[in-house]
């Protein structure tokens, strides 16, 4: 004689099924598409960053985007986790070189960067970051390099070379690298340093909170240089397409892109959501050249082809 409960607790879990694998199918579908649109934002970045500096000072733009960006980052750390905490002695220090590293000088090297180089080279620069990530965290924590993960980085760098070099090495070694090229390689540079010491310093602070206060030391170092150039006189003057490329840069490019990335990173975990990030580049080349005109030529293509595999290379697992 069947039981009528079985009957009913199957029927029950059959229905509960469906339900549960809907409820995990909608998160992961959720944080594919901001990954998405993340990469279009952080693709498009490159491109509002070159329009906003042919017009207004790169320490104007910097400290323009920060004021505003900091700010939203305070009201999200306020909402999503109760307030900033206090920091304790041993996490000063660190702070302090994320602000210096990963806010003033990476956006101050970028914005002087973008004045003279095109937004499309910029990108397949600025992305050359996971191998000399990689490489540097070999040498300072002593991580272990894949075979992989070496040759991703002489390929990533070969591509590097190939885009600042236009193709042409023997010009390299007679004119040496540009100013532009080299604010970009500060990026780089710069970069690595807040990542390597971001990765220590978030054992123990959130990534919002770190960041946050990382803003909170480096924004307020652009305020001097950006009165030097004006800021206090012209930015009652800035038109309406610098407004909208500063509050992309703020509001999409920094904290929405930052927020949906690490929801992304919690979802699907840090191998597949770093497909998303080599993307950007590819992003960033396309929209340069149906937005900016910038042209596509066959080395830039190449180097940024090469960039690409070397830097999926680098990322994988």
């Amino acid at each position: 004689m069947v039981q009528p409960g079985k009957k009913t607790s199957r029927k029950t879990e059959g229905k509960k099924r469906p339900k549960l694998l809907l409820s995990i199918q909608q998160p992961l579908t959720q944080a594919y598409l901001k990954l998405a649109v993340m990469t279009l934002i952080w693709g498009g970045s490159f491109i509002a960053g070159r329009a906003v500096v042919q017009t207004i000072g790169p320490f104007s733009a910097a400290f323009c985007r920060y004021a505003i960006a900091t700010l939203l980052l305070l009201f999200l750390t306020i909402k999503l986790e109760g307030g900033l905490p206090r920091l304790k002695r041993q996490q000063l220090l660190p702070v302090i070189a994320l602000g210096l590293s990963g806010i003033f000088a990476y956006n101050a090297f970028f914005f002087l960067g973008l004045q003279t180089v095109e937004a499309s080279r910029a990108s397949l620069i600025v992305t050359t970051n996971p191998t000399v990530i990689a490489l540097s965290a070999a040498l300072v924590f002593r991580d272990k390099l894949t075979r992989s993960k070496w040759a991703g980085i002489l390929t990533a760098l070969l591509g590097a070379a190939l885009v600042i070099t236009r193709g042409n090495p023997q010009a390299l070694l007679a004119q040496g690298i540009s100013s532009g090229d080299l604010f970009l390689l500060g990026c780089v540079a710069s970069w690595t340093v807040y990542t390597l010491v971001g990765k220590r310093l978030m054992v123990t602070l959130s990534p919002f909170a770190a960041t946050t206060y990382a803003c909170l030391v480096g924004t307020p170092l652009f305020l001097i240089p950006a009165i030097q150039e004006g800021l206090l006189q012209e930015w009652q003057t800035f038109s309406l397409s610098v407004w909208l490329g500063i509050l992309y840069l703020a509001v999409l490019g920094t904290v929405v892109a930052f927020c949906w990335y690490y929801e992304g990173l919690k979802a699907i975990g840090p191998t597949k959501a770093a497909i998303f990030i080599n993307l950007v580049p590819v992003v960033a080349v396309t929209l340069a050249a149906l937005l900016l005109n910038e042209p596509l030529t066959p080395v830039l293509l190449l180097g940024g082809l090469l960039v690409l595999i070397g830097v999926s290379l680098t990322n994988r697992s």
